[in-house]
C-alpha cells in the first residue's frame, strides 16, 4: 500500500460508500465516514458488521479493526486530515462540481479525491477545483466492492500522472486489481462491456429466441464460467488450440464478423421492461434481495478463494 496514505475519508455511505468503508478498515486504515442522510452511521455499522465474516475470510490486514471506523455527518471534520477521500454521491454534475470545487479549497494539497462515479468524467468534475484540479481521479469499482476486485482508474484532462500512479499504488494495496483508461468514455469500460452484453439479451428476449431464465443461464453456466478465471480474448486464444489466437482468427474471423452484423438494436419498450420483470421475478423463486445477495457472495468468495494467488 502506498505509505502515504493511512488515513481514508468516505463521502456518501451507500451501497458503494458502506462497501469502500468494510475493504478500508480490513486493510487496517483509520477510515472517516460522513453522510447526511437519517441513521447513516447506525446503518454503515450494520453494513459492515455483515460484511466482516467475509472479509475475514479473505484475510484481514494487521491492525484491521472496525473500531478505527469514526462517522460524523459534518464534510469538513470528515476529511479532515485525509490522505484519500473516496466520494459515492450522487450522480448529479452539479452537486458534485460543488462539492469538489469545496473539498479543493479546504483539503492539503496532497491528498488524492478519487469518484466512484459509474457515469460522469473526471473533466467534468473537476472543472471547478481552483486550486489543485491534478489530484482529481476516478476510482469506479464494482459492487460490492469489498469483495469484487476490479477498479478502473481514470484521469481527467487536468488529473495529473503522479496522482493516477499514487491511486493506482494504493487500490493495488488494497488488493485490487486496476485497468487504466487512456481515455474518458462514457460508461467506462467494463459498464460498456455489460451493456453491450446486455443489450443483446434484451434483442434475444424481446424477438421470442429465449426466455428471460434461459438467457441467464445461457451466461452464467457457459461463457460466464469461463469469464470468472480468463477474458475473452485469452480464451480465444486457448479457443484456437496449438496455434493460438493467430489460428483462431483464420478460423472464426468470418463467422465472428457475421454475427456482429446481425447483432440487435432493441427497444426496451414498456412490453419488454414486463417481460424481463416477470422474468426474473419468476427466477428468484420468492428469495429476497438479501437472500439473493449472500448467494452472490458465497459464490464469488470460492471464486476469490481459488484465485487468491493472482490477487
Amino acid at each position: 500500500m502506498s505509505k502515504d496514505i493511512n488515513r481514508a475519508a468516505i463521502i456518501g455511505t451507500g451501497v458503494i460508500g458502506a462497501s469502500w468503508a468494510a475493504l478500508f478498515l480490513a486493510r487496517g486504515l483509520d477510515v472517516v465516514a460522513t453522510d447526511i442522510a437519517p441513521d447513516a452511521g447506525p446503518k454503515l455499522e450494520a453494513f459492515i458488521d455483515a460484511a466482516w465474516p467475509a472479509l475475514e475470510r479473505l484475510g484481514l490486514a494487521p491492525g484491521a479493526s472496525r473500531s478505527r471506523l469514526q462517522f460524523t455527518a459534518n464534510l469538513d471534520e470528515a476529511v479532515a486530515g485525509s490522505d484519500f477521500v473516496q466520494e459515492n454521491g450522487p450522480e448529479r454534475l452539479d452537486f458534485k462540481k460543488n462539492l469538489y470545487k469545496h473539498l479543493d479549497a479546504i483539503l492539503a494539497p496532497g491528498t488524492i479525491i478519487a469518484s466512484s462515479s459509474s457515469g460522469l468524467t473526471v473533466s467534468e468534475i473537476q472543472s471547478a477545483c481552483e486550486r489543485h484540479p491534478e489530484r482529481c481521479v476516478l476510482g469506479h469499482p464494482f459492487n460490492p466492492p469489498h469483495l469484487i476486485p476490479l477498479v478502473e482508474i481514470v484521469g481527467g484532462a487536468k488529473t495529473s500522472e503522479e496522482t493516477i500512479e499514487r491511486a493506482t499504488a494504493f487500490y493495488r494495496g488494497l488488493g485490487k486489481r486496476t485497468v487504466r483508461l487512456h481515455k474518458e468514455v462514457p460508461g467506462h469500460v467494463a459498464n460498456r462491456l455489460q451493456a453491450a452484453l446486455y443489450r443483446e439479451i434484451v434483442y434475444l428476449i424481446s424477438e421470442g429466441v429465449v426466455s428471460v431464465a434461459d438467457a441467464d443461464t445461457a451466461v452464467c453456466w457457459g461463457p460466464g464460467l469461463r469469464w470468472g478465471g480468463m477474458g475473452p480474448s485469452l480464451l480465444f486464444h486457448l479457443g484456437g488450440g496449438d496455434g493460438g489466437i493467430e489460428h483462431f482468427f483464420d478460423q472464426f474471423t468470418g463467422p465472428l464478423t457475421a454475427w456482429w452484423h446481425v447483432l440487435g438494436t432493441p427497444e426496451l419498450t414498456p412490453e419488454v421492461r414486463a417481460t424481463i420483470i416477470r422474468g426474473v421475478h419468476e427466477q428468484t423463486k420468492n428469495r429476497s434481495v438479501q437472500d439473493l445477495a449472500a448467494h452472490r457472495d458465497e459464490i464469488l468468495l470460492g471464486l476469490l478463494s481459488l484465485r487468491q494467488h493472482e490477487i
